[in-house]
């Protein structure tokens, strides 16, 4: 059944238009993107959205850097299809933008050109293949609590897109909890190829919040306006207090001495990040932020030939009188 677009008399004003958005938010409906919103409302999602979708791509590289030094087949069939799932979240993201009104070429020229962000994790090497397995429970174990709170986005389109991704980062942090679970267990220097693993994820996870609450210029207006449901501080917070367990159960740790459980707040409490990392990495001074960029802008070239020959066959049929195959 097609969906019919909200309509809005002529005689609202703007100030009534956002009264009536708002309130159909606070009813817990979802806009769609033939609805009217304000125009900060979509500006906000584009710029997220699209954040989301680049670091979708970007992500894929430093776990595709071991996919041919896995120790076994079944580990790099495991990695081959979570690299593969990377891919197909991007493109799930890129489609709920374009439902926006931007389009997908403006997206990626703006990543490819150093324009757009992305998360500030990724930017980081991996440098032993234990970090597989610190990407997949920490990174994404991150990214799920980010990602299932996105689940109930106000904005309809990406709300269904975070359902999908969901399920499949699901069994991504299962592999990677396996991994460290089984290396834990392992020889003594399995256990140390883990620990050193967390040592140098733990940050960069934590960092893949955004920063505090009161720092934020974006979090109100977004929590305001349903596209977030919980503030950075408060996801991040549910991180700690499931991995610092989590962890020590298997004797690992995380590298913060000051890291403690308060009997008063019922939370595990630690060190504070250093920010001064954080905003060097988003502004692009990062240990591989431009070796990122290069790889991404490497294979937007090398998959030239390919764009053109859809674009020469496309041009063919309209010619013939045809609708291309693909249409």
């Amino acid at each position: 059944m097609e969906r019919k677009q909200m309509a809005h008399p002529t005689y609202l004003t703007n100030e009534s238009k956002v009264a009536e958005f708002e309130a159909r938010i606070a009813r817990g409906e979802k806009i769609e993107p033939g609805d009217w919103m304000p125009d900060a409302y979509r500006k906000q999602l584009i710029r997220m959205i699209s954040q989301h979708a680049h670091s979708e791509i970007v992500g894929m590289l430093p776990e595709g850097a071991w996919i041919t030094r896995a120790p076994n087949l079944r580990r790099k069939m495991v990695l081959l299809a979570k690299v593969q799932d990377e891919a197909g979240h991007g493109q799930y993201l890129y489609h709920a933008a374009e439902t926006l009104g931007v389009t997908r070429e403006e997206m990626i020229d703006a990543l490819l050109a150093g324009r757009a962000k992305y998360a500030s994790v990724f930017n980081y090497a991996t440098l032993g293949w234990a970090d597989i397995g610190a990407i997949g429970w920490l990174v994404d174990g991150a990214a799920i609590m980010n990602q299932t709170m996105l689940a109930h986005c106000s904005y309809g389109p990406y709300s269904r897109a975070m359902v999908r991704i969901c399920a499949e980062e699901g069994f991504h942090k299962k592999q990677g909890q396996e991994m460290i679970i089984r290396y834990a267990q392992g020889s003594p220097v399995q256990r140390r190829m883990a620990q050193e693993a967390i040592d140098r994820w733990w940050w960069p996870a934590l960092m893949m919040f955004g920063p505090h609450d009161n720092e934020s210029a974006n979090t109100p207006q977004l929590v305001r306006w349903g596209i977030k449901t919980k503030t950075n501080d408060e996801l991040r917070q549910e991180f700690i207090d499931e991995l610092v367990p989590a962890l020590r159960a298997l004797d690992l740790s995380v590298p913060d001495a000051q890291m403690h459980y308060d009997e008063t707040t019922g939370h595990w409490n630690g060190s504070e990040i250093d920010w001064d990392e954080f905003w060097r990495v988003i502004k692009g001074d990062g240990p591989m932020n431009a070796a990122r960029l290069s790889a991404r802008q490497q294979a937007h070239e090398d998959g030239r030939w390919v764009r053109e020959a859809a674009e020469a066959y496309a041009a063919k049929m309209t010619v013939n009188g045809r609708a291309p195959a693909h249409a």
